[in-house]
């Protein structure tokens, strides 16, 4: 069993950058955390595996498969396989990356 207490002191908000940490690495999956300074994004990109997306802090506007959402705490997002997504932070913001390995 592994386990984390809390997610959001193990990334902090960078001023004008986008950061990433893996926290775990487990069987079938893999944690990422992003932090993101308002205006930093991710540009439209894949992933070779289905992934699960959940905004810990902030506000994040998630483009994928023709459709733009508002994630905000709480809610979660998934992306199968090779979908072309992308992710901008309206404000300074956290999110949580869960690769689903096969």
């Amino acid at each position: 069993m592994e386990f984390i207490d809390d997610l959001n002191p193990l990334v902090e908000v960078q001023p004008e950058a986008t950061v990433s940490r893996t926290v775990m690495q487990v069987e079938g999956a893999n944690v990422v955390l992003f932090s993101f300074d308002k205006g930093q994004e991710l540009s439209e990109h894949t992933a070779a595996m289905p992934v699960l997306v959940q905004c810990l802090e902030g506000h994040l506007k998630v483009t994928g498969g023709g459709k733009t959402v508002d994630l905000v705490p709480g809610g979660i997002l998934h992306f199968p396989t090779r979908l072309p997504h992308a992710v901008y932070a309206e404000e300074a913001s956290k999110m949580m990356l869960i690769m689903m390995r096969h």
